[in-house]
């Protein structure tokens, strides 16, 4: 199969309530740019056909059918962009054909996917092959786990600068976060439940957060699964429910940058709740309540004014021999949609058209793109990364 490299990158799920909210930044954010071209992808030709209109999206912007149960179609796909952007999960139901098109055919991709299940079956069996074909795969391009990874990146290049090491302990705080959950988060958890039903060994997976280091086991981890009193911080901070994944990436970065932040490092992430009993009965509430119960269902979503009135706000406290550099990463949208759609696309814009000398493999936004991903959030995205 050829790769024409006829668009930069294709929105696979344009359709979806997540892949629209990525048509319409990318329509909004690259129309009229002659150095991007790209194409909207979709299994119904009426739903795209719609988009089409919808968006008023002007000829040169492509129409692609796309069945992920059709190799034939998903060929075709592939064939035509250096990248597929998808939006169509849970990935472990829906994505894996796709992404061993793209291995097997050189071309770049880039997904939303929190399944660590999924993620370490990807690593393990398609991570030599894309090394040979010089495919860059890059997982976890939304909430899940940008801000997170790349917050780590930042404050490590600052304790770096400032103190001439890195830290061997990070602690990321979610300070403030508004916004609807993910339907697409859902689901992916519930897709994750049943398979570990039919595969129990998979907890050990899940549970691990060097599961993702491709064998390599770090040093024991501070417990976050329970409320804790920040001393530092003077606050109670609960368990986050997306500390798993975002865990198990950010150690993944460290491992593929050859252990920069040192073979020891530790990363604990939680959630602000507020000093005294007020905060300690909030962080006790968090740990028993279930975050993504009133989650929308998959291809629904927040409305427009829930989406612009959303934000997040994510401390990160980087302990170097006594001493703490402390920086924040913030977003000016909800996280699960209206942000997480901006990510995406210039994670895409980002790998194809900043990262040329990029080997092939399977990464994170932080080991892939960096520091060059960050200034492409913080010119486009609304993200705001800095030093307190």
């Amino acid at each position: 199969m050829s790769n024409l490299n006829k668009y930069d990158f294709v929105i696979y799920g344009a359709t979806g309530f997540t892949g629209k909210l990525v048509v319409e930044y990318a329509i909004n954010q690259y129309n009229n740019n002659n150095e991007i071209s790209w194409a909207i992808a979709g299994r119904n030709n009426e739903k795209l056909e719609h988009i089409q209109e919808k968006y008023n999206l002007p000829s040169y912007i492509g129409k692609i059918i796309v069945d992920s149960n059709d190799q034939n179609s998903i060929d075709e796909m592939v064939s035509q962009t250096k990248c597929v952007l998808t939006t169509v999960g849970p990935y472990q139901l829906y994505g894996e054909k796709i992404i061993k098109t793209c291995v097997s055919s050189g071309t770049d991709y880039v997904d939303l996917c929190g399944e660590p299940g999924f993620m370490h079956k990807i690593i393990s069996e398609c991570s030599a092959e894309a090394k040979e074909t010089g495919a860059r795969i890059v997982f976890s391009c939304g909430f899940d786990s940008i801000p997170f990874d790349l917050g780590v990146l930042f404050v490590q290049e600052e304790a770096l600068s400032k103190l001439n090491k890195y830290a061997s302990s990070v602690r990321g705080r979610v300070r403030d976060m508004n916004g609807e959950f993910s339907g697409g988060t859902a689901a992916s958890m519930k897709a994750t439940m049943a398979a570990l039903q039919s595969n129990p060994e998979l907890i050990n997976i899940l549970v691990n957060p060097h599961a993702l280091c491709d064998g390599i086991n770090g040093v024991q981890q501070d417990d976050d699964s329970k409320p804790m009193y920040d001393e530092e911080l003077d606050t109670w901070v609960a368990p986050f429910f997306m500390a798993p994944i975002n865990t198990k990436n950010i150690h993944r970065s460290n491992k593929l940058m050859n252990h920069i932040y040192g073979e020891n490092f530790k990363y604990n992430e939680m959630w602000i709740q507020g000093p005294g009993e007020e905060g300690k009965a909030a962080a006790e509430f968090i740990s028993t309540m279930n975050p993504l119960g009133d989650a929308p269902e998959p291809g629904d979503g927040p409305s427009r004014e829930s989406r612009e009135n959303g934000n997040y706000d994510v401390l990160f406290c980087a302990d170097v021999d006594g001493e703490t550099i402390k920086a924040s990463v913030s977003g000016d949208m909800d996280p699960g949609y209206g942000s997480t759609s901006k990510m995406i696309a210039e994670s895409a814009v980002c790998l194809v058209k900043d990262c040329e000398d990029l080997a092939g493999g399977i990464y994170t936004p932080a080991a892939s793109m960096g520091k060059k991903l960050i200034k492409r959030l913080e010119s486009n995205a609304g993200l705001t990364f800095k030093l307190e």
